[in-house]
């Protein structure tokens, strides 16, 4: 992956084609997943479309089969319109669930869900005299780096004392953790996870200035040579981090509530607030969808269906409400909380922490 996920979808975020519901498809594939998928899906979509839409349709798919041919083997999410000579696609290093989506703005969910539930993280592997810096990004390694130094392991016959000894070797262990610590204030992600056998990785921490101390979200005891296992348990540990994380939004948000404070639930009014950019954190039931509508013209969004708008009288589109919202939060830089906690759907399965009201 090299592009930050977080900035491809706030740019996708912002395109949308005013005059047409068909023109942009989005195509989420996993290789291998179903070898049938695209062609089923692209005759179905054929079987309603004519005329302009279906040209439009036909010559955007030969524009995503033309990237499809140069990532044969990947995860992909691509979106693209021929009509309006846009074509954009990111590399996704986990299985997706496949889906062809045909609409007047690029289908963001999955990849908002993805964002959510692979939060990237920095795992230092640490000995007294070796370490190794690993970026985790959206569950795979984007890059390390490796430090290392000769410390003395054994007392040195022939004139040094064990006291003067001890200092030296105490004191290059110690100079050996300021390198290393001034490499993971650079590389350093909003999580940390510091992993290593003995008491080095705890020797280390004591030293790390408070900034670096605060992201720290757990400790893995282990041998330096055992990197395997230790990426897959760091990854497990984030992501159950992030279900925790899930139900602390939802809590949050009840009490919120309770002490009348600044929220919005349910439907109506979630998308009042995330339409006046008020949403500082947007949580959805993870695979709720309700039918709606959009005017692209004036942008009102409602539930059920609606073939004229009631505020400007054009035409409207038919949507999934909660993938507009989605938009919506993401133009305006809220964060997104995907959860599976029961609370959320007795809210009207969707809710929003406000940054004013």
């Amino acid at each position: 992956m090299t592009e930050n996920l977080n900035d491809f979808i706030r740019e996708l975020s912002k395109i949308y084609d005013p005059k047409s519901n068909d023109s942009f498809v989005s195509l989420y594939y996993s290789k291998g997943y179903d070898t049938k998928f695209i062609d089923r899906r692209i005759r179905a979509i054929q079987s309603v479309f004519k005329g302009g839409e279906l040209q439009n349709f036909n010559k955007t798919m030969s524009q995503i089969k033309s990237v499809l041919k140069q990532h044969p083997n990947e995860n992909i999410a691509i979106f693209a319109s021929y009509k309006n000579s846009f074509k954009k696609h990111v590399i996704l290093p986990m299985k997706i669930e496949n889906s062809l989506i045909v609409d007047s703005s690029p289908y963001l969910r999955p990849l908002a869900r993805i964002l959510d539930e692979w939060e990237s993280f920095t795992l230092l592997l640490v000995s007294s005299n070796f370490a190794k810096i690993y970026s985790i990004y959206l569950g795979k390694v984007e890059d390390t780096k490796k430090i290392s130094k000769d410390i003395m392991n054994k007392h040195k016959k022939g004139g040094w004392s064990q006291a003067r000894f001890n200092r030296l070797r105490k004191g290059a262990i110690h100079s050996f953790y300021r390198e290393v610590i001034e490499e993971l204030k650079e590389r350093a992600d909003e999580l940390i996870i510091i992993a290593g056998p003995g008491t080095a990785k705890n020797e280390l921490i004591q030293m790390l200035p408070q900034k670096l101390k605060n992201r720290i979200v757990d400790l893995i005891d282990i041998n330096i040579h055992d990197e395997n296992r230790l990426l897959k348990e760091s990854i497990h540990l984030i992501s159950e981090k992030e279900k925790r994380k899930s139900h602390e939004a939802v809590k949050h948000l009840k009490q919120e509530i309770l002490k009348d404070g600044l929220y919005s639930y349910g439907i109506e009014e979630t998308l009042k607030a995330v339409k006046n950019a008020q949403v500082e954190l947007l949580i959805i039931e993870k695979n709720y969808k309700l039918r709606g509508w959009i005017c692209e013209h004036c942008q009102s969004v409602g539930e059920g269906f609606k073939k004229i708008c009631p505020y400007c009288g054009d035409n409207t589109s038919e949507v999934d409400v909660l993938e507009e919202i989605i938009e919506f939060a993401e133009r305006t830089n809220a964060e997104i909380e995907f959860t599976d906690d029961e609370e959320i759907k007795n809210l009207g399965h969707i809710g929003a922490i406000l940054r004013y009201k």
